[in-house]
């Protein structure tokens, strides 16, 4: 079949005129240069070292390109990108070339800056720490923050070998205990202040905070001083024979304690006969706490 030159004419025309016009397009663009900044990426970091501090997360780079092109850049298409293979612990510096710049066809990367970034490594480190339950709000008028217990009580956490030492401990997103009047349960998330740090792996935890009636506090007079350990065949008397004791504990507890319940006493372990200034002391009981005595030395005689 013979070559027919005009076959199809009117398509081969559209095709000139449109390669024609893509040509002016393009011929009529400008070239232009502009500094972006963009993300800095690290590669291939030692499994045993950590960066230490707060190492720089973006650069300034120097593109090249038609205007065109360079406006329709999207963030996230020209990214830096740093080899730290072979790094040693110390400050270590590490140069960023051009040509380790990721960018889309049609641009053009002249320039790093900065073109040396300074870094610090260290060792990674890997320590267990206690979990503090962390608490936001005030309990309810009249009650205050009992015992906090944090399920699991210790985490690992890794990181720089110096940051990990100054790590004293977890800590969790904090529990709300606004207007709380009886145990608050929670399920938290776990974390570490210092941002150098990490957890080995996520966790939670959960969190139990028991919400107790505030104690008060409550004068009770007329409490007998009684004494204790006397020798035998000797006989004591104590001046004054009563003091007033202050005690804390629940209102309930308090209100119905009477000044018999209160066990005042001086010991006379090893004393023989002659006159003494000794303390009053009060049996421990863990329905109520004593917070003083009044007073709290008495006169002693013993014959």
């Amino acid at each position: 079949m013979r070559y027919n030159p005009f076959r199809n004419l009117g398509l081969k025309v559209l095709a000139v005129a449109l390669a024609t016009l893509l040509w002016l397009t393009v011929a009529g663009e400008h070239v232009v240069e502009r500094t972006l900044r963009v993300p800095l990426e690290f590669r291939n970091v030692p499994h045993a070292l950590e960066i230490v501090g707060n190492a720089p997360d973006t650069i300034d780079v120097r593109v090249r390109g038609s205007s065109a092109v360079l406006t329709r850049l999207q963030p996230g298409e020209i990214v830096a990108v740093l080899d730290v293979s072979g790094a040693r612990t110390g400050s270590r510096l590490f140069h960023i070339r051009a040509d380790e710049v990721r960018a889309p066809f049609g641009v053009e990367v002249t320039q790093v800056v900065p073109s040396t970034l300074a870094l610090d490594l260290e060792k990674s480190a890997r320590r267990r720490v206690p979990v503090n339950a962390a608490t936001d709000g005030q309990p309810a008028p009249g009650f205050v923050v009992g015992k906090k217990t944090v399920e699991p009580a210790t985490v690992e956490v890794i990181g720089p070998d110096s940051r990990v030492r100054q790590v004293a401990e977890a800590t969790t997103e904090p529990v709300s205990i606004k207007d709380a009047r009886t145990l608050v349960r929670d399920t938290v998330t776990i974390g570490v202040i210092d941002s150098s740090v990490r957890l080995t792996e996520p966790q939670t935890a959960q969190v139990a905070i028991e919400i107790w009636p505030a104690p008060v506090e409550r004068q009770l007079p007329d409490v007998p001083v009684r004494w204790r350990n006397l020798s035998a065949g000797l006989a004591a008397q104590v001046s004054p024979t009563f003091t007033t004791v202050t005690v804390r504990g629940t209102s309930e507890l308090v209100a119905g304690l009477r000044p018999d319940a209160i066990q005042a006493y001086v010991d006379l372990a090893g004393l023989g006969a002659g006159r003494y200034n000794l303390r009053v002391q009060v049996d421990q009981t863990e329905r109520f706490g004593v917070d003083s005595i009044d007073p709290s030395l008495v006169s002693v005689t013993i014959r």
